[in-house]
This record gives C-alpha cells, sequence and structure tokens, in this order.
C-alpha cells in the first residue's frame, strides 16, 4: 500500500470510533496490540479477540466515555503510521481528562496489524482515582 493509502486506512479506524464491521474490514485477526503500563489494560494483547477482551473489556465500566482524538499523522515507507493526539475521558464518577498520546500502527497486506501505545498514564489514573 502506498503511505497515503496506509494513512486513510488508519484514519478510516479512528473516525469509525471502532464500529465492528470497520474494524472486520481493516484489522488484522492476529494483531498485536502494545499499551503503556500503568494505562487500564496495559501490557500487549495478542489478537483482535484478546484486545476486546483483555483492554476494552476491562476499561468500559470505568468510562462514561473514552474517545481517541488524532491530531496529526505522518507515515513512513516501511508500513508505519504515527498518530499523535489525545482521548478525552470522562469517567462513571464524572472527573474528566485530556490525555496525550502517540499511536504507532503498522500496516501489513493492507491491514492494521499492530499498534504501539505511549500515553499518560497518569493523567488518567488520576482521573480514574480523583
Amino acid at each position: 500500500m502506498s503511505t497515503s493509502a496506509n494513512i486513510s486506512l488508519v484514519r478510516r479506524l479512528y473516525e469509525s470510533r471502532m464500529a465492528p464491521e470497520v474494524v472486520a474490514e481493516v484489522v488484522a485477526a492476529d494483531i498485536v496490540w502494545d499499551i503503556t503500563p500503568g494505562f487500564p489494560g496495559g501490557g500487549v494483547h495478542q489478537g483482535w479477540d484478546r484486545v476486546v477482551r483483555d483492554f476494552f473489556g476491562p476499561m468500559q465500566p470505568n468510562f462514561a466515555s473514552l474517545g481517541s482524538v488524532p491530531e496529526q499523522y505522518y507515515t513512513d515507507e516501511d508500513g508505519h503510521v504515527f498518530v499523535l493526539g489525545h482521548y478525552h475521558a470522562e469517567t462513571r464518577s464524572g472527573n474528566r481528562a485530556d490525555v496525550r498520546f502517540i499511536h504507532l500502527w503498522t500496516i501489513r497486506e493492507g491491514r492494521i496489524a499492530g499498534l504501539v501505545q505511549a500515553a499518560d498514564s497518569h493523567v488518567l489514573q488520576q482521573a480514574l482515582n480523583g
């Protein structure tokens, strides 16, 4: 895929807000989802089923809303898309936080095959525990 096609693929995932039908089209079943330690659900999750169960599943009860807001996209010739942005979070208790992130996406054979996330987990933990 071209670098612009890779950005379009990742942008589509963000814009869909992780809609299941879009995830099924663009995310590889064997994706590696690597999340900053200290972030809820942090760690490395192998496969979309485990991402849903071990990352998204435990996070959902903590938040009234949590959304990714991508701000800048960059790409390279090796199938990577870098996204700078922030999460906008509102906890079930009403605390709010904007948490900066960088996402490094890996594209393989026209599908998203990996995510490495670095985010300010301290800010998110303060909102959850505040």
